[in-house]
């Protein structure tokens, strides 16, 4: 295995790593490491979230930067806070035995300080995008005579809607300087960028272009709608151990699930982005301390999170985009370690599963969701390892008499049996009768109605569809947040080119019909009407201009329109807001 000493790294950086404890360098580090610091080149690495990427553009960053000159001649730009000021924290690691001033530059703090960082002389700036950008327009920063831009997780940068804030930041440096474009991912946008700012750039891959790293084993759950929470708090017992990432895709189920899981009892906590930057600090503080066990996250606030040993990542909803569950799984499985990805999904689901394991080229296992005795038998033997494993502490010794005398007239056998109990109680009683949540094979339409029958649901017609921009994810979204009703108190949604159709339990239907009565988004009216469309035919009925009573939607509740059922693998890539459904994106076709 190749050292660090073989690559070319001055004394003083090898001192620095030495420091760190690393001892051989990853392999995106042997492969990249050595081409920036011999040649002056543009470069585009592809390799996973966790593999070390940090180091491989920082160490020749380092050694090539004058340390007598004042003037800025290294530029990083990273998409979020926390992923800037791990970077910013690591090259100064890096470059302790250097006289190199590394600031960071990033939202949420007082601009004129950070400017007054960069005016002392700061040779290396790590940057947001949003940030930087607003510096240059206020001419805080001088950023036109770099000699190197770094853009590190530039897929996730993009993904974040940073292409014009990146472009335009861009066009302020020197075209001569070397761009070194670091990815998980390679989607058009980055390939875009990298045509446009780069100068026949090297490639180098780590794995297959886009594919899951190796040290991560793929799981799906399949479930009925309504058990996802039922699902995951069964995984998260069944691994007593756990430390992990719980994905959603909104910001309000993200706190909704993070708020039941505390109310069970787990150690969990949200992060989404309708925290201020004090409570996303204080949850990740207390995550990394591991006094947060679960923490369930938006893919947008769960950026930039770098934190090792995560044993699982549970999607507890599948993401739109395939690349997002690429960097949702790259959070485990880190630096050498083994990590596990769960994804819980409904029968209907499963087409993105098959688009995911094209995409990163890995097979995915399907596997039970455990019993209530399964999960019983894990935690008693968890707790009985766990206390023949714990050190006895020696302040006990005083207290050991009065103890022993409460169980003297107790056998040993009886003892380790009441001791194991205490634990054990919990999780039997609360087990013992529960049902089995595992879906029957071949029932591949299930979203959410848990085999409810027509005569305790009720269907409705909506007047919007998919050239309003809807596929029955968007659209579910929608209804859930404008509705404020549970993710699956809205299920077999049905959408069609101009209009849709759901349904909801019966009790929830004067609520829905109510909210509906009126309501305009944007100008528009949103029409919700009862349906005699049970799900296999038919429309909505509804009298025309002569008073008769006709049918529309000949077909009724057919399959999803060709659209919405390719919406997760590409096609026209829509970006969607972390809450998506929070606003409508009516508009009105005329012909």
């Amino acid at each position: 295995m190749t050292k660090f000493e073989e690559l070319g790294l001055q004394d003083s950086l090898l001192r620095a790593i030495q420091d760190m404890g690393f001892e051989t360098p990853s392999e995106v580090q042997e492969k990249a490491i050595p081409i920036l610091l011999n040649e002056e080149t543009d470069i585009v690495a592809l390799a996973q979230t966790g593999t070390g990427k940090t180091a491989a553009f920082g160490f020749p960053l380092i050694q090539k930067i004058n340390a007598d000159s004042r003037t800025t001649q290294g530029l990083i730009l990273s998409p979020t806070r926390e992923l800037c000021l791990q970077i910013t924290n690591e090259l100064k690691n890096y470059s302790k035995y250097e006289n190199i001033n590394v600031v960071a530059i990033y939202g949420g703090a007082s601009i004129t300080d950070q400017a007054r960082q960069v005016k002392k002389g700061a040779q290396i700036v790590v940057a947001t995008p949003g940030r930087m950008q607003d510096m240059i327009n206020r001419r805080m920063v001088d950023i036109s005579k770099i000699e190197y831009c770094v853009l590190d997780e530039a897929d996730e940068m993009l993904n974040m809607g940073f292409y014009e804030d990146i472009t335009s930041i861009l066009s302020h440096t020197p075209d001569d300087k070397s761009t070194w474009l670091f990815s998980a991912t390679m989607p058009r946008e980055v390939a875009t960028i990298a045509k446009k700012f780069m100068h026949t750039p090297q490639e180098i891959t780590v794995g297959s272009r886009n594919s899951g790293s190796d040290s991560v084993r793929h799981e799906f759950y399949a479930v009925s709608g309504r058990d996802r929470y039922l699902a995951l708090k069964r995984l998260a017992d069944a691994n007593p151990d756990i430390f992990s990432v719980v994905f959603c895709r909104t910001k309000r189920d993200t706190q909704n699930v993070a708020e039941k899981l505390i109310e069970d009892g787990y150690n969990a906590a949200a992060i989404h982005g309708d925290l201020s930057q004090n409570q996303r600090d204080l949850v990740m503080k207390s995550f990394r301390t591991r006094q947060i066990q679960m923490l369930v996250a938006t893919d947008v606030a769960a950026r930039g999170i770098d934190v090792d040993d995560i044993t699982h990542v549970i999607n507890y909803q599948l993401p739109d985009e395939i690349e997002t569950y690429t960097h949702r799984s790259g959070r485990t499985g880190r630096a050498g370690k083994n990590g596990v990805s769960m994804v819980i999904v409904t029968k209907s689901e499963m087409r993105k599963i098959k688009s995911i394991e094209r995409k990163i080229q890995k097979k995915f296992e399907q596997k039970p969701i455990p019993t209530g005795i399964e999960i019983c038998q894990v935690q008693l033997f968890h707790l009985a390892n766990k206390i023949h494993n714990t050190e006895a502490n020696d302040e006990i010794e005083d207290y050991l008499p009065a103890i022993m005398e409460i169980f003297e007239d107790t056998s040993k056998e009886e003892l380790i049996k009441r001791m194991v109990s205490v634990e054990f109680n919990r999780f039997f009683n609360y087990y013992s009768k529960t049902r089995d949540l595992n879906q029957p094979k071949g029932n591949n339409e299930d979203r959410g109605s848990r085999g409810k029958s027509n005569e305790h649901s009720t269907r409705y017609f909506i007047n919007v569809g998919s050239k309003d921009g809807y596929d029955w994810m968007r659209l579910k979204d929608f209804l859930k947040e404008t509705l404020s009703l549970g993710r699956d108190d809205v299920y077999k949604v049905d959408v069609k080119e101009s209009f849709s159709f759901f349904n909801t339990d019966n009790d929830k239907k004067e609520q829905v019909l109510a909210h509906f009565t009126d309501f305009k988004v944007e100008g528009r009216f949103v029409n919700v009407e009862e349906s005699t469309n049970t799900g296999g035919g038919g429309g909505r009925r509804r009298r025309d201009g002569g008073g008769r009573r006709r049918r529309d939607g000949g077909g009724g509740d057919r399959r999803r329109s060709r659209r919405s059922e390719n919406s997760f693998e590409g096609g026209g890539r829509r970006r969607r807001n972390e809450n998506s459904g929070e606003k409508f994106r009516g508009r009105s076709r005329r012909k």
